[in-house]
């Protein structure tokens, strides 16, 4: 047999010549007639590994160390073979013994710093790569890893000064590049770090880490398509890359295509079982499918692997404040900032529970956290502007709604309500492009404005009903016409249950509480369910009195609510709010009661088919316009708004106009109405009246200084003296308001959003009213008002029509005395102020309601004529 000597160094011979196989031969000779030769146990390892066969390599390299307790060298391979076996605390090991024997060594406290990353202890793996940068300033990887290591505990600024760092000594590290990227990423550069990703992908085309960052930036940039292409590069290169699949599923929830997103979750978790990521993307999609329980049991699936996950804290803080389970919602957000305090979505669900509780400091704060952390976060721009509105900072909401709609544009709701702000402001710059670019997207089916803004901006009942409808079933996903689990046991009165946010001092129960007095007690017996805030007044504990019984449900949730309307045995549950602040269309949907109907808070369709009757008369909904809801329509005969002579005394002082800031003479136009109801139409409109009526002004309400500074220039714009319009002061009470309505001459109406309480206060008061009928109901409510006074001659079909007929009545005095005198004795007289009349016939309505349902009948078009019965109108 030839010398084992020999052999050993024509094999390393061979592996210095390139020759693996060779030296393979060589090495595994030596090993067979001597097991213990130490050279060649390590030599014959170093050619294995070079071949990657790593698995055939560890018992050799194992053998060596045994044998030769002394060799750093040893140490190290065995170190680089565990961790490329994914076996990372082995590996830690070995290094450890490798740096004891030599810690001189950059690349052994490197790759010691590698497996600690992969272990999760990122302090001990900056020590480690501080060490290796200590050795080598200019050591390029250890840089690249120390960032990757910043990452993770989220110094992403440090992380970035590292892969810059790393880059400066080597600009074609593909790894320092994608580490780069992620950095820039997770720092909202999104333009920045999808640079840097092409740039790794420029260098190594095959990273498949890297096309994944790039998908997930294109994702988080709203460019679905470019995202999903690249999510595909990836899998291309690796088909078990769960992240690609995970990243493809959080495209298509983002999309609402929440059966493909599904799909790729499941094909993460099939490649990874213990994905988090794709348990929590489960989770939000089915909370964006309103199946809670689902959501909240893959939330809990995620904290039962990983208790600190904040994004599964997240989740279920989404859901709980979607079920209105605040507290809940709070210590989930809470829980979720304890463990990462950067987490801006869960800064702003504690901004939206705040804003949801009227907490409106704190709300603000927690959304400044948010943008503090992401200045790009759409939706914390969105709660901004929301607690601005509602704290009537109109021109500071609209600065955020402007904000959010740049940055995103497809954001529920963002478009309509960026726009009704501006409305408030008076501010009507581009307000005709911008109004018919909303139009256009509710015509495509998109959700840009919630339904209530709509009415002051969409004139077509048509545009109405497609917001309403989609409001209703694409965003909030609520299904409409449920079928009632349980049916109240019939008695001998029927019982109605009303739900509002509203019994306070608000326009609809100034105007409702001498309704819900005038119920026949012998016939029915009324409940109120009150989900708005209490407030220590005369008329909140008037209304109290004024039910059978009075629930105070404000800041239950919907579940709750559900089951005490169910345990009254409503028969008939009258919704007094529509899509106005404070709705629960979340209890509607629940059906708790077997005849659902919409009544006076909001005068549209709700939409969804949620509501089996909509309450109105024939004058606000025309029989042609009934196609135009979702719910059967129910006409009362003469108004269907209420009136409150109890709460609407007018007082008797004597007033003088100079005291309000009006002329002692000429005349006085009226124009009582929010400043969302105002546009440049109906303004062109005014200001063409008070150039053809020397003399004459128009009385507005009090608006914000923004509003006013905005008129008043808008009418010197048009050439009228801005001095012409005067704005109205605070009185002390409100029989002080309807007593100075009777300073003025003509009340001019709004469109497409007529006066509604306003109108109705005008002509209580005296005081005559021009109106414009338009095309929906929030159009047409001043008209049914002045149709159940028997003044048509007040109503008006066009523009022209409408601006001749005002400058007419200011110049033939005698026939405007005629009209006041007319009115005057009409409002004491006719049926539009006799309370007791129009509870008689809602009363016929709501009887006519419960039998159709007793009968088995479906809802159907109800008219209550004057003179007595309901009758059943064909579909």
């Amino acid at each position: 047999m030839r010398n084992i000597a020999a052999i050993f160094n024509e094999a390393l011979a061979a592996l210095n010549g390139r020759d693996l196989r060779k030296a393979e031969e060589g090495f595994r000779r030596v090993i067979k007639f001597e097991p213990s030769h130490v050279p060649a146990l390590n030599l014959l390892t170093i050619v294995l590994m070079n071949t990657n066969r790593f698995a055939e390599a560890e018992p050799f390299i194992a053998r060596a160390v045994k044998l030769n307790q002394g060799s750093d060298v040893s140490f190290y391979n065995y170190g680089l073979i565990a961790k490329q076996l994914g076996k990372p605390a082995l590996a830690h090991e070995q290094f450890t013994r490798a740096l004891r024997l030599n810690p001189n060594v950059r690349e052994s406290w490197n790759n010691r710093g590698a497996v600690c990353n992969v272990l999760e202890q990122y302090e001990a793996a900056i020590s480690d790569f501080d060490r290796a940068i200590a050795l080598d300033p200019n050591y390029a990887d250890a840089h690249a890893n120390k960032g990757k290591s910043l990452l993770e505990i989220g110094r992403h600024a440090e992380a970035l000064t590292s892969y810059d760092r790393a880059l400066s000594v080597r600009p074609d590290l593909a790894e320092a590049w994608l580490g780069r990227g992620t950095a820039l990423a997770r720092s909202s550069r999104r333009v920045e770090a999808l640079d840097a990703y092409d740039k790794a992908l420029s260098i190594r085309a095959d990273q498949a880490e890297a096309w994944i960052g790039r998908g997930n930036v294109l994702y988080g940039l709203r460019r679905h398509a470019d995202a999903f292409a690249s999510y595909d590069r990836a899998l291309d290169i690796a088909p078990q890359a769960a992240a690609a699949w995970l990243g493809r599923g959080n495209a298509y929830a983002d999309l609402e295509r929440y059966d493909e997103a599904l799909a790729a979750y499941d094909k993460a978790l099939t490649i990874k079982p213990d994905s988090i990521e794709a348990m929590i993307g489960r989770g939000n999609v089915f909370a964006g499918l309103k199946r809670r329980d689902d959501a909240l049991a893959l939330y809990d699936a995620a904290l039962s692997i990983k208790p600190n996950s904040a994004e599964a804290w997240l989740g279920r803080g989404s859901v709980f404040l979607d079920l209105r389970r605040r507290d809940e919602a709070l210590a989930a957000f809470d829980k979720a900032l304890s463990i990462a305090p950067d987490l801006a979505e869960a800064w702003l669900g504690r901004g939206n529970v705040f804003g949801d509780v009227k907490r409106h400091a704190e709300a603000l704060e927690a959304y400044d956290t948010a943008l503090s952390i992401r200045s790009d976060l759409a939706e914390a721009w969105f709660g901004r502007g929301n607690i601005f509105a509602d704290l009537r900072r109109h021109d500071e909401a609209f600065a955020a709604f402007d904000r959010a709609l740049t940055l995103d544009r497809d954001l529920p709701g963002v478009e309509g309500a960026r726009l009704y702000s501006k409305l408030n402001c008076c501010d009507w710059t581009e307000i005709g492009a911008e109004t018919r670019r909303l139009i256009e997207s509710i015509r495509a089916g998109k959700g840009g404005c919630q339904p209530f803004a709509l009415l002051s901006i969409a004139a077509l009942a048509e545009d109405q009903r497609r917001s309403a409808d989609f409001w209703v079933e694409r965003l909030l996903n609520l299904a409409g016409r449920k079928a009632i689990d349980s049916v109240p046991a019939q008695a001998d009165k029927i019982r109605v249950g009303y739900l509002s946010a509203d019994f306070r001092t608000h326009p609809v129960s100034y105007l409702a509480a001498g309704l819900f007095e005038a119920h026949d007690r012998t016939r029915f017996e009324t409940h109120a369910f009150s989900i708005g805030p209490a407030e220590d007044s005369d008329l909140r504990a008037r209304l109290e009195r004024s039910f059978d019984q009075f629930v105070d449900l404000h800041g239950r949730n919907d579940d709750d609510i559900v089951g005490c309307i169910k345990a009254a045995n409503i028969d008939i549950l009258v919704d007094l709010m529509g899509h106005t602040l404070g709705a629960r269309l979340g209890v509607l949907a629940q059906r708790p009661a077997p005849v659902l109907a919409g009544y006076l808070g909001f005068a549209g369709t709700v939409g969804g088919a949620l509501l089996d009757y909509v309450i109105a008369d024939e004058s606000s909904i025309p029989a042609e316009h009934r196609k135009h809801f979702s719910e059967k329509v129910v006409w009362l005969p003469h108004c269907f708004m209420p009136h409150d002579a109890k709460g609407r005394e007018i007082s008797r002082v004597g007033l003088d106009r100079r005291e309000q800031g009006l002329p002692a003479e000429g005349f006085v136009f009226c124009g009582f109405n929010n400043a969302y109801k105002l546009n440049p139409p109906t303004f062109q409109s005014w200001m063409r009246i008070l150039k053809e009526v020397d003399g004459s002004v128009v009385w507005l309400s009090d608006l914000q200084d923004v509003a006013k500074s905005n008129l008043r220039r808008e009418a010197e714009a048009s050439g009228v003296d801005p001095q012409r319009l005067v704005f109205a002061t605070r009185v002390a009470s409100t029989a002080d308001h309807l007593a100075r309505h009777r300073l003025a001459d003509l009340f001019l109406d709004t469109l497409p959003y007529n006066a509604h309480t306003t109108a109705s206060d005008a002509l209580w008061a005296g005081l005559p009213l021009l109106t414009l009928a338009g095309d929906a109901f929030a159009g047409r409510v001043a008209a049914s008002l002045l149709h159940a006074l028997d003044l048509p001659e007040l109503i008006t079909h066009s523009p022209d029509e409408y601006e001749e007929r005002a400058i007419e009545l200011a110049r033939d005095h005698e026939r405007l005395r005629g009209i006041r005198e007319t009115l005057e004795e009409r409002r004491l007289t006719s049926p539009l102020f006799n309370t007791p009349l129009l509870a008689r016939s809602l009363e016929e309505a709501f009887e006519a309601m419960v039998r159709r349902y007793r009968a088995g009948l479906a809802p159907g078009h109800i008219e209550v004529p004057a003179a007595g019965s309901a009758l059943f109108i064909s579909e």
